[in-house]
């Protein structure tokens, strides 16, 4: 299978790398079937829809923050990352994680009722 992305061109991919998303993503909940795309930056990965390859949500694991960080079996929890051209205001959502299972292909986004986790944590000020 293929697909044409603005930010990353064509991509080649095997059907069993589609992440299933059945609720998608919240403002997206139409787009349900997702790549994660590592592009070798080693600090983002890239969630990019197959039905519409220019939405791309760049992710940051979640783990590298926090230890405690309310975490689903078998799931591995990230944060959509609001980019920035100045690295200080680039941010991470950590009030509505994302949770990816490489191994059954699904994934989901939850809202946490909570406010220890803030909807726009700055990923470079806060270290």
């Amino acid at each position: 299978m293929k697909i044409n992305s603005i930010h990353f061109g064509e991509i080649e991919f095997e059907e069993n790398l589609i992440i299933q998303f059945s609720e998608g993503i919240i403002g997206f909940e139409k787009l349900q079937k997702f790549l994660l795309i590592n592009n070798n930056n080693g600090l983002f990965l890239w969630l990019t829809s197959i039905d519409e390859p220019d939405i791309v949500f760049p992710l940051f694991a979640v783990e590298a923050l926090y230890n405690n960080f309310p975490q689903v079996e078998g799931f591995e929890t990230f944060g959509i990352v609001k980019l920035d051209r100045e690295p200080g205001n680039i941010t991470i959502n950590l009030k509505s994680p994302v949770y990816i299972s490489e191994k059954t292909k699904n994934g989901f986004q939850r809202i946490i009722d909570s406010d220890n986790y803030p909807i726009n944590y700055n990923l470079f000020k806060n270290e």
